[in-house]
C-alpha cells in the first residue's frame, strides 16, 4: 500500500481510528510527513503518530535523506518510510535511491521481493468418468486391496508399512489405467 499523509497526519489517524485492516499486507510505503529518531537519527524526538500498525519498521541499506528541501535554511530529513510485514525473511530492508529523485524533492525507496521459480505443469494424468478405465482401476484397486494383510497390525511400524503398499498400490494402479493429457483453458479442474 501507497500512502501519503499531509502535514496533518491525516491518512495515519484515519488509518488507526477505522482500525484498518492490514492483517495481509506485505508493504505500506510513502510520504508519511512524520520525522521521528526512530528513523531520523539527526531528529530528536518521538512521535506516537508514528507506530506501524502491526507492520515492522523497515531501516535502509543506506541510511540518506529522503526528502530534500529547497531551502538552504532547511535540513533534509527522513519522511518517506517503508514498514513490511512482521517476521519476513525475505522482505526485510529497502533502499533508498537519492540519485533517482530528479526534480523532486523526495528520493525513491525501493525493495527487492523475490520471486520463487515455480514449475507449472502442462500435463496431467487423467482417467475419463464412467469408462472402462475407471471400472479397471476401481476394481484392481479393491482387489489388491483385500489382499492385503491386516489382520496383524500391532504396531505403527505394521500399519505404516500396510499404508505405504495401500499407496504404493493405487499409484501403480493410476499409472496403468490413466492417460497423459495436455492442460489447456479448456480443461476441467478436476
Amino acid at each position: 500500500m501507497n500512502i501519503y499523509s499531509d502535514s496533518f497526519h491525516s491518512v495515519i489517524k484515519y488509518l488507526k481510528d477505522t482500525e484498518f485492516n492490514i492483517q495481509n499486507l506485505l508493504i505500506m510505503t510513502g510520504d508519511f510527513n512524520i520525522q521521528n529518531s526512530l528513523w531520523d537519527l539527526l531528529f530528536n524526538h518521538h512521535s506516537s503518530i508514528s507506530d506501524s500498525f502491526h507492520l515492522s519498521l523497515s531501516y535502509p541499506i543506506n541510511q540518506v535523506p529522503t526528502r530534500y528541501s529547497n531551502n538552504a535554511n532547511d535540513s533534509n530529513s527522513v519522511i518517506n518510510l517503508m514498514f513490511l510485514c512482521y517476521d519476513s525473511s525475505e522482505l526485510n530492508t529497502h533502499s533508498i535511491h537519492p540519485e533517482w529523485r530528479l526534480t523532486s524533492d523526495h528520493a525513491p525507496l525501493t525493495s527487492t521481493i523475490p520471486i520463487v521459480k515455480e514449475y507449472i505443469a502442462s500435463c496431467k494424468r487423467t482417467i475419463t468418468k464412467n469408462s472402462k478405465e475407471e471400472d479397471k482401476f476401481i476394481k484392481k484397486v479393491i482387489t489388491s486391496f483385500s489382499k492385503l494383510d491386516i489382520l496383524n497390525i500391532l504396531d505403527i511400524s505394521k500399519l505404516e508399512k500396510v499404508i505405504s503398499d495401500f499407496a504404493n498400490i493405487v499409484d501403480h494402479t493410476w499409472m496403468k489405467y490413466s492417460k497423459l493429457v495436455n492442460i489447456t483453458k479448456h480443461s476441467k479442474s478436476w
